[in-house]
């Protein structure tokens, strides 16, 4: 398989979410058959879908890799078990998370199997996930959508703001 380009959205709001975004972008970036392309910044974002719970830590880690989407999604849950999530366990749909890996984009492909959808569903609705998109890959297209930045710019994205304190900095790597 030829590599493709991915873009992971990360988002937690339990514990030290720097921290955990920062091993799990570590964790991700080390994954067999996968390049590290670019990190976004971390970004403070109020809650989305149940809006009473703390605010979340979001970030985007852009990779090249030649694992089919399926599997790079069963290594991206893999990270997440490792941190302490457990998708399995009762609670709230969009409640508190330790951690919370989306597969975003998978080069220009269009899927929709039992367990992953590809461009993510909401994507093209979400400052909290298309601010760090276009900061880590400013020409990102959503299939289907179009320009991430013209998506971004139909929405508000006044409430995603950038750490004041960098625990990794933005990298655009070659």
């Amino acid at each position: 398989m030829s590599p493709v380009p991915a873009a992971i959205g990360l988002g937690g709001n339990v514990g030290d979410s720097a921290a955990v975004l920062t091993a799990a972008a570590a964790a991700i970036e080390s994954l067999a058959h996968t390049l590290p392309l670019a990190r976004s910044r971390l970004h403070v974002t109020p809650a989305w879908g149940l809006e009473a719970q703390a605010d979340f830590v979001n970030a985007v880690v852009v990779v090249e890799t030649a694992l089919p989407p399926l599997e790079l999604l069963a290594q991206l849950l893999s990270i997440e078990r490792a941190a302490g999530r457990d998708r399995a366990a009762p609670g709230p749909r969009w409640g508190p998370r330790v951690l919370d890996l989306d597969l975003l984009l998978y080069g220009d492909a269009v899927i929709d199997v039992p367990g992953l959808q590809v461009p993510h569903p909401h994507l093209h609705a979400r400052a909290f996930a298309l601010v760090p998109l276009l900061e880590a890959w400013p020409d990102a297209g959503i299939p289907g959508i179009g320009p991430a930045r013209d998506a971004l710019a139909r929405i508000p994205a006044v409430d995603v703001r950038a750490l004041p304190y960098a625990p990794w900095r933005a990298t655009r790597l070659s």
